[in-house]
Formats: structure tokens, C-alpha cells, sequence
């Protein structure tokens, strides 16, 4: 790999790193201000949004000068959203503000990779990519419930800073500081020397072209199944996490900082899941893992139901702590979800780059991917914070997001077969035309 290569690597790690952790604080903050349980869902919606309005620019915008200095702008502003947030800017505004970097910031780090490296390193360039995304997600987790634990409070006090105050306003200003690194890093990227024409001088071509890739992907039969089941996971699996955080106080009586820890198992189990899928399900079979969608549900409707108080007072001592064994036994439960997830996220994934690429080309599909996925996102999560203003419970809305999957994914492998009934198997990977 050339040297620049590990500068991205670097610089995506830390980024993400930031933005895992700055969830974790400005849901924290939210807590300071007494904010009512709704205002929670839509932090992430006013993140999320920046990909559905943006999408259709985000691409012409990083082709629109070198993709390293794009990387930095965009760190740049998200670090501008924190320092908005830790001096008064309310945290939906401000979580706003970060989510325009995060939309400008994901086609740059993955189009830089065809300009400075041959087709023949791509796979395994991407490979990387995703490691740093997911090690990222699981460090950012973990670091924002450290930041705004009991733990940290004596730090905060001892620092006698009048504009800290706060665990959570002191891990504003840390996840600044780490976006401020990650911007730093981007310094170390090369200017690759590719040049594109200067698409944003016509922005209704480009909603044209972006309307025309979305039509081309959705009539195709293996690309709308799979645009559909990710889109459906991709919305739930957003809305979890925020889930999770609330389920964990309620269900196992966790603080906010152990609910970052049951993120974190998630990720991990993600991982593990993704590997596997990765290593045992080829491209030619990746339709098969479809029935995985339904399991996923069928697990995430089970966690409606657990809680601590059905192991009653049993207790295990480990390393000197003495813990349920009702909280114990959540973390396998926690773990499973993400690697049923991982399972069956990987193979859906190859499918939708390998009709996108087929069809159009790898940019466009995952931008339509991208796009169609965040307004899932953005759907999902206004109706948990309209079930919250109406006084639903963690474990309620819990068990109807598993069930609403159980079934659309019943309702996806119907129409999954139906289309290969009618028209016949869709060749994928080598035998594909």
C-alpha cells in the first residue's frame, strides 16, 4: 500500500472514533438540560439528515477539489458543531451541523481510494476501511460512556474550568480535540492529481442523474431486494442504538455509561458476524442469507422481554465486582443481534456494489444506497420519539421494531422468490453479465 493510504486509514479511525463518542456526550448533555425523552431520537435525525438533502451534491462536492482537503473541511466542521454545542448552540442544531460533515465527509474517504491505489488493492483497501469504521465504532462507544461516567466527574471538578462544569460539556470539548486530530491527520494525505469537471455549476443535472441511478437500482430484481432489506436493517439498527441506551437503564438498571458498553458488545459482535459472513458466504450465495433478516427480529423481539429481575437476586463475584447474573447474560443476548446483523449485512452489501457496478458504477449505488437508507432513518427514528412523547416503554417499541422486521422480511423473501419464479435466477459474482 502507499504511504498516503495509511494516512486515510489513520484519519477514518480517529474521525469515527469522534463521532461514536460525541453520540454518547450530547445525549449526556441532553440529560444535563432535563430535555424531555423525545428530544433523544432526534439528535440522530437531524444527523441523519444531512444524507438524504445532501446526497444528490455530497459526490460532485468531493470531486470538487482534492479529496484529502474535503476530509479536512468536513473534520473541521464537525469539530465546529462540538465547540457550537459546548458554548450554547442547542444539541439538535448543533448534532446538525456535525451531520453535513459526516455526509461530505463518507464520499471523499471512499473515492480517494480509486485515485491513489490500483483496481488491485481496492478490495482489500475497503477491507481496511471497514475494520478502522467498526474498531472505530466499538473505542467511540467505550470512550464516550468513560468520558461521562461517575469517573470522570472528580477529573472535571479538579480542572476548576467554569466552562467545563460538566462530565458532559468536558466530553464535548475531548471529542473536539480528537476532531481536531483527525483533521490534522488529513494534512498527511497526498493530493492524488485527479481532476473532474465541476459538476456542482449545474445542480439540477445532478438531482437528474441521482433520480436516474435510484430508478435503475430499484428496477432491477436482485438490486431492490437488497436496497429494501438493508434499507429496513439499516433504520432499525440506527434506531436501536438509541434504543439500547434507554432499554439498559430500564431493563438493567445500567447509567448511560454502561448502556455505551452494551454499544460497544454490539459492535463486536457485528464484527465477528461480518467475518464470518465474509470467510463462508460467497457472492453466488449471498441471497441465501435472507432468512438471517427474519432470526435478527426474532432475537431483537427476545430482548423486549429480558430483564434483570428474571434471574432474581443472583450474583456472580468477577475480578471483585460483585454483578447480576441477569446484566451478565445480556451482553451474549447483545452480542448475538450484532452478529446476526454483521451475518447478514455483508453479503447484502456485495450484492447491491456488484448490481451497482454492473449497472452504473460503485459511487452512484452507494450513494442511492446511502440515501435511501437514511430516510429509513429518518422515519424510524420520528416514530420512536412520537411513541416516547406518548409514554411508550423501551421494552414496547422494542418488541414492535423486532416483530415490524419479522414480518417485512417474511414479506421481502416472498417477494424475493415471486421475482425468481417469474423471471428467473439473476446470476451473481463470476457468471453475471
Amino acid at each position: 500500500m502507499k504511504k498516503g493510504f495509511y494516512a486515510i486509514i489513520a484519519a477514518q479511525f480517529v474521525s469515527s472514533l469522534a463521532d461514536n463518542a460525541l453520540l454518547i456526550a450530547a445525549i449526556a448533555l441532553l440529560g444535563e438540560m432535563r430535555a424531555a425523552q423525545w428530544v433523544t431520537p432526534l439528535i440522530q435525525f437531524c444527523f441523519s439528515i444531512s444524507y438524504v438533502v445532501l446526497a444528490p451534491f455530497v459526490g460532485a462536492f468531493a470531486d470538487a477539489m482534492p479529496k484529502g482537503r474535503v476530509m479536512l473541511l468536513s473534520n473541521a466542521l464537525k469539530a465546529f458543531g462540538c465547540l457550537a454545542m459546548l458554548f450554547g448552540l442547542h444539541p439538535m442544531l448543533a448534532y446538525a451541523v456535525v451531520g453535513i460533515g459526516a455526509a461530505a465527509y463518507s464520499p471523499a474517504k471512499y473515492g480517494i481510494l480509486t485515485e491513489l491505489l490500483p483496481a488491485d488493492k481496492l478490495v482489500a483497501a475497503n477491507g481496511w476501511i471497514e475494520a478502522a469504521t467498526v474498531g472505530s465504532t466499538i473505542a467511540g462507544t467505550v470512550l464516550g460512556g468513560a468520558l461521562i461516567s461517575r469517573h470522570a466527574a472528580p477529573v472535571v471538578a479538579a480542572l476548576h474550568l467554569p466552562a467545563l462544569g460538566t462530565v458532559a460539556r468536558a466530553a464535548l470539548l475531548v471529542v473536539m480535540l480528537i476532531y481536531i486530530i483527525a483533521s490534522l491527520i488529513n494534512l498527511r494525505i497526498p493530493d492524488t492529481g485527479a481532476r473532474y469537471d465541476q459538476q456542482l455549476r449545474h445542480p439540477g443535472a445532478l438531482v437528474t442523474q441521482f433520480g436516474h441511478a435510484c430508478s435503475v437500482l430499484w428496477h432491477d430484481r436482485p438490486a431492490q431486494i437488497v436496497l429494501a432489506v438493508t434499507t429496513l436493517l439499516w433504520g432499525a439498527a440506527v434506531t436501536l442504538q438509541l434504543l439500547i441506551l434507554k432499554w439498559a437503564g430500564s431493563a438493567l438498571g445500567m447509567t448511560l455509561s454502561g448502556g455505551a458498553v452494551l454499544q460497544g458488545v454490539i459492535g463486536i459482535g457485528l464484527a465477528f458476524g461480518a467475518a464470518y459472513a465474509a470467510r463462508h458466504l460467497s457472492l453466488r450465495r449471498a441471497m441465501s442469507a435472507l432468512p438471517v433478516g427474519i432470526v435478527t427480529g426474532v432475537a431483537i423481539v427476545a430482548t423486549a422481554f429480558y430483564n434483570r429481575s428474571l434471574f432474581g437476586d443472583a450474583a456472580l463475584d468477577i475480578a471483585g465486582q460483585h454483578l447480576s447474573v441477569g446484566v451478565i447474560l445480556a451482553y451474549p443476548l447483545i452480542a448475538l443481534i450484532g452478529a446476526l446483523s454483521g451475518y447478514f449485512v455483508v453479503p447484502m452489501n456485495a450484492v447491491l456494489q456488484h448490481r451497482g457496478h454492473v449497472l452504473l458504477s460503485a459511487g452512484a449505488s452507494i450513494a442511492v444506497q446511502n440515501f435511501n437508507q437514511n430516510i429509513a432513518v429518518l422515519i424510524m427514528l420520528g416514530l420512536y420519539a412520537l411513541m416516547l412523547a406518548h409514554g411508550w416503554t423501551s421494552a414496547a417499541v422494542i418488541g414492535v421494531l423486532g416483530s415490524v422486521i419479522c414480518v417485512a422480511m417474511a414479506g421481502m423473501i416472498a417477494w424475493h422468490r415471486r421475482n425468481e419464479r417469474r423471471f428467473g435466477v439473476v446470476p451473481l459474482g463470476d457468471d453475471a453479465s
